[in-house]
C-alpha cells in the first residue's frame, strides 16, 4: 500500500515536472491550463509538498504580478503546512524557503511594495543556509543578491505595519 502511495506521488511529481519543461520552453499558456489543471486533480487537501511544487511553478506562468504574488503565497503556505505536518523540515524542504521567499520578495518588489519585499529578502537571506553549494544553490543566493542591491536603491513605499504581508 505504501509502495504504491510513493509510486502516485512520483507520478504528480512527474507530471508537474513535465509541465515545467513546457514552461520553460516558452509555452506559458499552455502550461498555465496544464498547472490548472494539475492542480484541480491535486485539490487544496492534496500533499503540502504537491501544492508547494505546482504552486510554486504556476507561479512562474502568471502574466499578472497579483497572480504570481497569490500563487507564491500558496506555495509558502503548502511548505509551511508540510512542515507542521512533518514536525520540523527535511534539508530538501528548507533547501525550497530560500527560493520561496525570493520569489515572493520579487512579486512585491513589483508591485511597488518594497517593504514586503524586504522583509522576505530578510527571510530568503536568513534560510540561504540549507542550500547547497552547487549551481541551484548559486543562482538562488546570486539572485537575492541582485534583489537586494535592486531594493536598496527603491525608497519605502508601505504604511507602517504592512511589511508583515506574507
Amino acid at each position: 500500500m505504501a509502495e504504491r502511495q510513493e509510486q502516485a506521488a512520483d507520478a504528480v511529481m512527474t507530471r508537474i515536472g513535465q509541465v515545467v519543461m513546457l514552461l520553460h520552453g516558452g509555452d506559458r499558456e499552455e502550461a498555465r491550463g496544464r498547472f490548472l489543471d494539475l492542480w484541480s486533480e491535486i485539490g487544496d487537501d492534496g500533499a503540502p509538498l504537491h501544492r508547494c511544487t505546482l504552486a510554486h511553478y504556476m507561479a512562474d506562468a502568471q502574466d499578472d504580478p497579483s497572480d504570481e504574488l497569490a500563487w507564491d503565497l500558496r506555495a509558502l503556505s503548502a511548505a509551511e503546512e508540510r512542515t507542521e505536518l512533518h514536525q520540523g523540515q527535511s534539508l530538501a524542504l528548507r533547501a525550497f524557503y530560500p527560493s520561496l521567499h525570493l520569489n515572493l520578495a520579487a512579486d512585491y518588489a513589483k508591485l511597488g511594495r518594497t517593504d514586503a519585499a524586504r522583509n522576505h529578502l530578510l527571510q530568503a537571506r536568513g534560510a540561504v543556509g540549507a542550500l547547497t553549494d552547487d549551481g541551484y544553490g548559486d543562482g538562488v543566493r546570486a539572485a537575492i543578491g541582485r534583489l537586494e542591491l535592486k531594493l536598496n536603491e527603491a525608497p519605502p513605499s508601505e504604511s507602517p505595519g504592512s511589511a508583515t504581508d506574507r
